[in-house]
């Protein structure tokens, strides 16, 4: 009997696609990646113990060696700390940043798509308006009503991919919900509330859990590019995009401030995307088989 229970358990979809995208190239080359920056930020004691926000002019703007692995900046601290920390900060905006998104717009698209007529039409209309607007510019629009900061630049990030969840919970509520289990659902007199969260979402997970993985990528970006304009952290705190902003006054004569939050941008965004890569390709491969059966 347990054994039967074991078998049925290991070929369920979730099992089926977690199985994939560990067999994906990309996902462990990806997974290496992440992970290696995840430790190395939150790590950082175990590998630095300067302070990133002491500032030492006499060092000002030393190159990389032995005592200082990514050099000093330009009022003498430590960059290796601060790429270090900085790591945290970026990591967190960009995981922050979608959680609201997706909150938002699953919220939105659920009730959008299985409530349909008028508060369909209300909340399309007003997820038209903010997709009329780039993900960037609408991020600076709203950062521009609530006020510079680290929170207001998460919350402004979120707000931003709130479309992009809506549109495609929404398409998939309408798909779903003349599927003959939810009607089966309904007939039994379970709740709205019941069969969104018990039947129609566990059916839109995958395609959403594509969307949510590229998005962490997006958020990282958009994060670090708030930043750099001055609109999220404030001096002295470390930031990727922050660090890119105040290296640029020495670009010609200090290229690792630039060069070394840069990587870490880049390094942050490509492991996710090739995560994200890789569940696509399998979600499309369950999606596949399943058609099959």
């Amino acid at each position: 009997m347990t054994a039967d229970i074991l078998k049925q358990r290991s070929n369920s979809p979730g099992i089926r696609l977690f199985r994939l995208i560990l067999r994906n190239r990309s996902a462990q080359i990806g997974g290496i990646l992440l992970i290696l920056l995840v430790f190395l930020s939150y790590g950082a004691p175990l590998f630095t113990d300067k302070d990133p926000n002491k500032t030492q002019p006499a060092l000002a703007l030393k190159p990389p060696s032995l005592s200082y692995p990514m050099g000093t900046d330009g009022i003498g601290r430590d960059n290796f700390a601060r790429f270090l920390y900085g790591g945290r900060l970026s990591l967190r905006i960009g995981l922050v940043g979608i959680t609201i998104g997706a909150l938002l717009g699953i919220t939105f698209g659920l009730i959008s798509g299985y409530a349909g007529g008028w508060l369909d039409s209300l909340i399309s209309w007003f997820t038209d308006v903010l997709m009329s607007f780039p993900d960037i510019l609408l991020a600076l629009a709203i950062i521009a009503i609530l006020g510079p900061g680290i929170t207001n630049a998460m919350l402004a990030i979120g707000i931003a991919f709130v479309p992009s969840f809506m549109r495609l919970t929404r398409s998939s509520v309408l798909s779903l919900r003349e599927m003959t289990y939810v009607e089966a659902a309904r007939a039994l007199g379970s709740s709205d509330a019941r069969i969104l969260v018990k039947h129609i979402l566990p059916n839109s997970i995958r395609t959403l859990l594509v969307l949510i993985t590229l998005g962490i990528g997006s958020s990282i970006l958009a994060g670090a590019a708030l930043n750099f304009l001055g609109l999220g952290a404030e001096p002295p705190t470390a930031e990727w995009g922050a660090m890119l902003n105040a290296g640029m006054k020495y670009v010609r004569q200090a290229w690792w401030l630039t060069v070394l939050p840069g990587a870490g941008i880049f390094l942050a965004v490509l492991s996710i995307n090739l995560i994200g890569d890789a569940i696509s390709d399998a979600v499309a491969g369950t999606t596949i088989l399943s058609d099959k059966k």
